[in-house]
């Protein structure tokens, strides 16, 4: 180790042994669980790291104005993908989970075969949300940032200590679409969340009304083959929430105009944002 190379207390191989062992212990039940939340499957496990390295993963987050701001009628958040500018510990989390041990027991938790990290984190890596932030109903991008795989499961790892439901910054899942009430899973300290993500998937987070800072570890594991039977293309589309009738017309609006553009334009007018190594 370098003079000027901070020290890890952990590495993605001593992350991923630790991940591994809880979610093989929990193997079965996790399975259940995925299967039996529908039709968005889902499930949790809590505790997922050691105490002492989940708040030291929080610890490591940077400070906000070192992330990308994304605020607009789709969302506010702050995100970073760009793994080295930031403490060493965040890149290791985030590859701990594309172990390929780790990602072999999630295919046989969740029932997808073939899953396929994704190295690039496209859309992927860390997020900070903090009072007043939000992300509306939408349904993620459908493929990787090359359009050769589909998108089929979401790991959510959240590591901000004594989060409160209250606090908001939950996760909502839509089962039954955006006219039916949503399920929340709570952003609870050292809580995994693995949920599919299809072209019915709609979910959302609601908006943080505390003044701290809700953050998370994000991967997206792909499959050559569909979630769903048939094939299908989307990109990240955002809808209104139920009494936001007019900001469901302009993003509705909105969606619709950039599936058009990325039928045509493969990458769409944008470069992606990925992990540029």
């Amino acid at each position: 180790m370098s003079k000027n190379q901070p020290n890890i207390s952990q590495t993605r191989h001593d992350y991923a042994k630790t991940i591994y062992s809880q979610l093989e212990t929990c193997q079965e039940a996790l399975r259940r669980e995925f299967l039996n939340n529908k039709p968005i499957y889902s499930c949790c496990i809590d505790n997922l790291l050691d105490e002492k390295d989940a708040r030291e993963i929080y610890e490591a987050f940077p400070p906000k104005k070192s992330l990308l701001l994304l605020k607009d009628l789709r969302e506010y958040k702050y995100v970073g993908m760009q793994m080295n500018q930031f403490n060493p510990i965040l890149e290791e989390i985030i590859y701990a989970f594309q172990d390929p041990r780790v990602v072999k027991l999630i295919s046989k938790i969740t029932g997808f075969e073939e899953l396929l990290p994704d190295e690039y984190l496209y859309a992927g890596g860390i997020s900070m949300m903090d009072y007043g932030c939000f992300l509306n109903p939408h349904l993620d991008n459908s493929h990787d940032k090359d359009r050769k795989n589909y998108r089929v499961i979401n790991l959510l790892y959240y590591v901000s200590p004594d989060w409160k439901e209250e606090y908001g910054g939950n996760l909502e899942l839509w089962d039954n679409g955006l006219k039916q009430s949503n399920r929340t899973i709570h952003s609870k300290f050292n809580r995994l969340v693995m949920m599919s993500t299809n072209k019915k998937s709609w979910h959302s987070v609601s908006k943080v009304n505390y003044q701290g800072q809700r953050c998370c570890v994000s991967n997206y594991y792909f499959s050559a083959k569909p979630a769903e039977e048939d094939d299908y293309f989307h990109v990240t589309s955002f809808r209104g929430r139920p009494e936001q009738k007019l900001r469901d017309i302009i993003l509705q609006g909105d969606a619709a105009l950039r599936n058009g553009v990325r039928k045509i334009v493969k990458h769409g007018i944008k470069k992606p944002s990925i992990y540029k190594k």
